[in-house]
């Protein structure tokens, strides 16, 4: 039996996102709490997202969604990171508030904001370490969130995950 790598870039891909996953749920978070909410788009989803990134396009000049709803369509699979809204009762002043409780609404918490940094970082350098092209889109992210695919999420983030010769999320145009 031989089995060509063309043939295998979807199971490939899914691979890697499950490594990615779980380096994300395994980083360090704020105060220990787990607030993380990870997931996988694939198939249909993908273009699900693609369409509603393109429904979001013009953004007080940023033309970005409609060229990401482009790559994403590249993608094999893509890994989404949000976060439940906690505030850690840290008093840290980083949201620009000197208390949690005073933190205005719909100001997001910073630690909340640093754990889901954390967890991207920890998902790319698991790509990474395989050699796979990822990048983190806030596009994605934010079009993911609209949909709900992570529900009562917050600050999500997408990397889409490429197996092939050259990686589609850079040298792009726009």
């Amino acid at each position: 039996m031989i089995i060509n790598e063309r043939d295998n870039r979807d199971k490939q891909a899914l691979e890697v996102a499950n490594l990615m996953m779980t380096a994300a749920r395994t980083a360090p978070k704020g105060r220990g709490y787990d607030l993380l909410e990870v997931g996988l788009v694939k198939g249909d989803k993908i273009k699900e997202l693609a369409k509603q990134m393109e429904s979001m396009e013009y953004r007080g000049g940023t033309y970005s969604f409609e060229r990401d709803s482009k790559n994403i369509l590249q993608a094999q699979c893509v890994v989404i990171i949000g976060i439940r809204e906690k505030q850690l009762a840290l008093n840290c002043g980083h949201c620009g508030s000197i208390t949690c409780g005073s933190r205005p609404e719909g100001v997001p918490c910073a630690m909340n904001a640093i754990d889901v940094g954390v967890a991207i970082g920890s998902a790319c350098a698991a790509a990474a370490d395989l050699r796979v092209d990822t990048r983190v889109l806030y596009s994605a992210g934010l079009a993911a969130q609209k949909l709900g695919y992570l529900p009562d999420t917050t600050l999500m983030m997408a990397i889409p995950i490429s197996i092939s010769s050259k990686n589609p999320f850079f040298d792009r145009q726009g």
